[in-house]
């Protein structure tokens, strides 16, 4: 017996989730939403990313129907241009061309038309000024292929999204966590949830599963991810414990991607173990381009200008990990400190400081000062000045001599004072979970879709292998949150 009836049930609270939600009641679908969460908590991790959107766009007329409005002098920028071969690009590179071709072309097509939807559902967009531009002989330059990003970051997604379904009467369900699919001849007919202390049945036709992986469950992260990862912190929402995919799997899904990948970047040394929602992205320390990083050894391990940080950050995050101690220094001088994000100025920031390189070795915890000192001599000697520093493109300005050369963007740190920011790993999240189809339908272990299961989100395996570019997890969960839901909503009315 049934506590309550509807046509579709959306299993998670974040982006993809509402995104589902919305597309099936815009079908006329009755919708419930079960958020784990309670509603101080709500919005899993879109509440808690930086808003980046990386979409499809041919130059400023294209982002001006995206945009909330713009300025004479912000159309002045250089926008550039961000094509789908551009984007097909960067995915099958990233991933090592382990990207599932079909759906990251769906994902790739539909990701402008994705976002007008979420503009008229009520998002808004801005120009991403502050993290994806740099300001090159006067005017203003985008890298990356990012031009758009939410106005309020994920903060603002969540709320906007959350007012679009209460405006159209989808009910949320708080606090309540689903535990398990209920199935009728492999028909879905419902799902088993927690709630209040007491299980509860609820009756449905379709269910869209978009509840995230499971990176915030340490004990799956070091079974999967492997030795260490337990160690990680999480970046965001303490709920990702991986129930959806468990769920779909125990109803016969396929799992599928890259289970031994995650997104994962370096984030600020002292903060806590989960995301705190007063910070939101704030503790993120994505300028480490125009910086060189230092282990505990002294040395640096890794080549700090190998690409935009777009192309980079999320696959560093997992080399700190791998450093003893699970932890570095991003070490910096005062001619670059001016490009850091504005993250690195505000409260709760970990750094130290020093007017000599020996003051600041003095004050780096946990680092050999002999082997650091060292380092930061072979480092400026091998900085190669013939080509102008530019920090709007990949500008070739290298070291060279070094174990590891840094490919562009090396300056001389001799400029004080000096500063390092101590930083480990965050983990965003896993690339491990289900296989849909295009119709994101959950396949079972013959390929075949699972009568009235959906998945949309971070637990869509198949993506993202080893890397991932930024903006790409929010554009997933939208145009697959759409799919998912516009899919539930047909499946439901039959």
């Amino acid at each position: 017996m049934s506590d309550q009836m509807c046509d579709v049930v959306v299993v998670g609270g974040g982006n993809a989730a509402l995104c589902a939600a919305l597309a099936a009641r815009e079908q006329g679908a009755d919708v419930i939403v079960l958020e784990a969460a309670s509603e101080e908590l709500r919005g899993g991790n879109s509440r808690f990313t930086g808003g980046a959107v990386r979409m499809v766009f041919n130059g400023l007329e294209d982002l001006e129907q995206i945009y909330v409005d713009l300025s004479e002098e912000e159309r002045q920028a250089d926008f550039g241009t961000y094509t789908m071969e551009q984007y097909f690009d960067d995915m099958a590179r990233l991933t090592q061309f382990r990207t599932n071709p079909d759906l990251c072309e769906v994902m790739i097509t539909k990701s402008f038309e994705s976002y007008l939807w979420c503009k008229n559902k009520g998002v808004q967009f801005i120009p991403s000024f502050g993290r994806q531009a740099y300001k090159v002989d006067g005017r203003f330059k985008f890298f990356g292929g990012l031009a758009v990003q939410v106005n309020g970051g994920g903060e603002g997604l969540v709320d906007a999204l959350y007012k679009a379904a209460e405006r159209e009467g989808i009910q949320v369900r708080y606090s309540t966590r689903a535990q398990r699919l209920l199935q009728e001849d492999g028909q879905i007919v419902g799902v088993e949830a927690r709630s209040g202390g007491r299980m509860e049945r609820i009756g449905t036709k379709a269910v869209v599963l978009a509840c995230g992986g499971f990176e915030s469950n340490a004990e799956w992260r070091t079974s999967y991810l492997g030795p260490g990862w337990d160690m990680a912190k999480v970046r965001g929402t303490r709920f990702n414990q991986g129930d959806g995919i468990r769920m779909a799997i125990d109803a016969g899904a396929q799992s599928y991607g890259q289970w031994s990948g995650c997104h994962a970047v370096s984030w600020d040394l002292n903060s806590p173990d989960y995301g705190d929602l007063t910070m939101g992205d704030a503790f993120s320390r994505h300028s480490y381009p125009f910086s060189i990083m230092i282990n505990s050894l002294g040395k640096r391990f890794v080549d700090e200008g190998a690409d935009f940080q777009t192309f980079t950050y999320a696959k560093y995050g997992a080399v700190v990990l791998a450093q003893p101690g699970q932890f570095a220094y991003q070490v910096w001088d005062q001619k670059t400190i001016p490009l850091q994000r504005e993250v690195y100025r505000g409260r709760r920031v970990s750094k130290v400081r020093g007017d000599t390189w020996e003051e600041l070795a003095g004050k780096l915890e946990g680092v050999d000062t002999a082997q650091f000192l060292t380092t930061i001599a072979e480092y400026n000697a091998a900085v190669q000045t013939d080509k102008p520093f530019n920090p709007g493109i990949k500008d070739g300005r290298s070291t060279t001599g070094l174990e590891i050369n840094k490919t562009n963007w090396a300056v001389k740190l001799d400029e004080p004072p000096f500063e390092a920011y101590p930083v480990t790993c965050g983990i965003t999240f896993t690339f491990g979970g289900l296989r849909i189809n295009t119709d994101a339908e959950v396949l079972d272990t013959e390929e075949k879709a699972i009568p009235g299961l959906f998945a949309a989100g971070e637990l869509v395996g198949g993506l993202f292998y080893f890397n991932y570019p930024t903006g790409a997890g929010l554009t997933s969960g939208t145009v697959f949150g759409q799919i998912a839901g516009y899919g539930a909503a047909k499946h439901a009315k039959g």
